[in-house]
């Protein structure tokens, strides 16, 4: 039990620690994902007013500051109060012989690291799509997903507007997909985190882009705007689940894009009812609401 506290104890305190650090500068730039994300924000949110799509869309649109507020605490602070339980996860896991090692079934080892950040990213990708309909398919996933699906006015911020169970759901998952590329160790791992910040904030921002051919591979604003979209297609429980690469929507067939007009209605019947605040959007999952929607 000690072995685990302590696990427990220094995770936490070394996540407090290098989050501190970030924020005063004392860690290397190109790892200072406190800063990084400010910095991707502001570009994005700067194309956003000068290109805007939606041109009656306000500057600070509908929930700015509260999208603003996840950003910060799905990525920052979640992470600091979470980083303890993953450890311990992570030891007992090693205790019972269950680790990179004994579950990797590629090994990157000798690939060139370009090579190996490709497939990083691309495995971690598939990981992330795969969870995405699943949050869309299963009621009980559903009922926490809304949070996110509660936008009505789309920017940059809606990125990381998210309940934070999908941290345990989707961290869990994500550090499997890792696992199972033997021989990588991700030094360069800040590029492609920083390549997915920029993409995921592109996909919600105001801004019209769909990467003319390259829309067939990566994610982009008029796609992921049918996957906000109030009305899907009869029989379906969404559309569009692409993260960073939209590829796998194509292959599994589940892209839709209309038209590409920006104009249509976002959220999801009966949002109306959903809490507006940032506190009882982060327990509605839990309540007797969700379970009677």
């Amino acid at each position: 039990m000690e072995k685990y506290l302590d696990a427990f104890g220094n995770a936490f305190m070394g996540t407090v620690q290098w989050t501190w650090k970030s924020i005063i500068f004392e860690v290397p730039w190109y790892t200072n994902y406190f800063w990084g994300l400010i910095a991707i924000s502001l570009v994005v949110w700067i194309l956003e007013i000068a290109f805007p799509w939606r041109k009656n869309q306000s500057i600070f649109r509908q929930d700015f500051w509260l999208d603003a507020f996840y950003m910060f605490f799905n990525f920052f602070i979640f992470a600091i109060v979470i980083s303890g339980v993953y450890k311990v996860l992570e030891v007992f896991f090693a205790d019972i012989g269950i680790t990179a090692q004994s579950v990797s079934i590629i090994d990157l080892g000798g690939w060139p690291m370009w090579l190996q950040l490709l497939v990083f990213f691309i495995v971690l990708d598939f990981v992330q799509w795969f969870t995405h309909v699943l949050l869309h398919k299963y009621p009980v996933l559903w009922n926490f997903h809304k949070v996110h699906h509660s936008v009505k006015e789309m920017g940059f911020a809606a990125h990381l507007r998210y309940h934070w169970m999908e941290n345990v759901l989707y961290k869990p998952l994500k550090v499997f997909g890792v696992m199972i590329l033997g021989g990588f160790e991700p030094e360069q791992a800040y590029i492609v985190h920083f390549v997915a910040i920029a993409i995921g904030h592109l996909n919600h921002a105001n801004i019209k882009l769909t990467w003319g051919p390259l829309k067939y591979i990566f994610n982009n604003p008029v796609m992921h705007l049918y996957h906000h979209a109030y009305t899907l297609p009869e029989g379906s429980y969404g559309v569009n689940f692409g993260i960073s690469l939209s590829l796998w929507d194509y292959i599994f067939k589940t892209n839709y894009i209309p038209e590409d007009s920006g104009t249509i209605e976002l959220g999801f019947p009966g949002d109306e009812n959903f809490p507006k605040d940032f506190v009882h959007q982060n327990i509605y999952g839990f309540g007797k609401t969700a379970k009677e929607s």
